[in-house]
């Protein structure tokens, strides 16, 4: 690797796609989310674009975007109604067709099994744009997209958050990420606020938290990760000190 190459910075686009955040009736916070998540990576957010949910616009500043940016990211319209059409649209900019992707098709039964099934909307969130891979979404069932490197993802914060959890470190040209982890019987619950605070106080890191339920217990892990030592260290011993001060108890390096 030349020095240019190991000193070149990484871009990434977003484009923003919806009625519903142009008219103010929802308030986007997925361009600060992102936008974090990118810092953590290593790859800086270069530009973001705000689009209604019109094809023809959808297809040009997609392009736009993704022609100056080594990565593009899209948020919104890849749900179960008639107005998403994230993937048309962008099927369309990429000249490929609209498929029903298998493995997506499959999770959406499962997840719908006891939900009174899969039906017509339901399955339209098992469409992707031809030769397509899935992000995985441990939320809600309906999984992200990926395609080299484009990701179209789900406009509702905490499911985007989850299928940006699940890319976290898959980036190339991102700076190597280190972690650290701590675990305990503790409910995830009870502790959200404190790892926002946490996470707030170090902006190069990013916390992860992962629930799982042992022997009748409702516990989790909580992965902290970052591409600086000296503020992953500093995030690590300020994480332990609060669930100390909390009155719960932690095992560094998780359970």
């Amino acid at each position: 690797m030349s020095s240019s190459d190991k000193d070149r910075i990484w871009t990434a686009g977003l484009l923003i796609i919806g009625d519903e955040i142009l008219s103010g009736r929802t308030q986007d916070k997925n361009i600060a989310q992102v936008a974090r998540w990118l810092q953590v990576q290593g790859i800086r957010l270069a530009e973001v674009r705000v689009v209604p949910d019109v094809q023809e616009k959808i297809v040009k500043a997609f392009n736009e975007v993704r022609a100056e940016n080594d990565y593009m990211f899209t948020t919104g319209g890849i749900g179960p109604t008639h107005d998403d059409i994230t993937v048309d649209a962008i099927a369309a900019a990429l000249g490929v067709d609209v498929v029903i992707h298998p493995q997506a098709r499959a999770i959406l039964e499962r997840y719908y099994a006891d939900k009174g099934g899969i039906n017509e909307g339901r399955l339209r969130m098992a469409r992707v744009p031809d030769g397509a891979e899935l992000i995985p979404n441990r939320m809600s069932g309906a999984p992200g997209i990926r395609l080299g490197n484009i990701f179209l993802m789900a406009g509702v914060p905490h499911i985007t958050a989850g299928m940006l959890d699940s890319l976290t470190g898959e980036l190339e040209g991102g700076a190597p990420l280190i972690s650290e982890t701590v675990g305990g019987f503790i409910p995830e619950s009870e502790v959200a606020a404190l790892l926002a605070e946490v996470e707030q106080a170090h902006e190069k890191c990013q916390i992860g938290s992962y629930p799982f339920f042992r022997d009748g217990k409702v516990g989790s892990n909580f992965v902290i990760r970052s591409t600086d030592a000296d503020e992953l260290q500093s995030c690590m011993n300020a994480l332990c000190e609060g669930l100390g001060e909390n009155g719960w108890d932690f095992t560094p390096g998780g359970i």
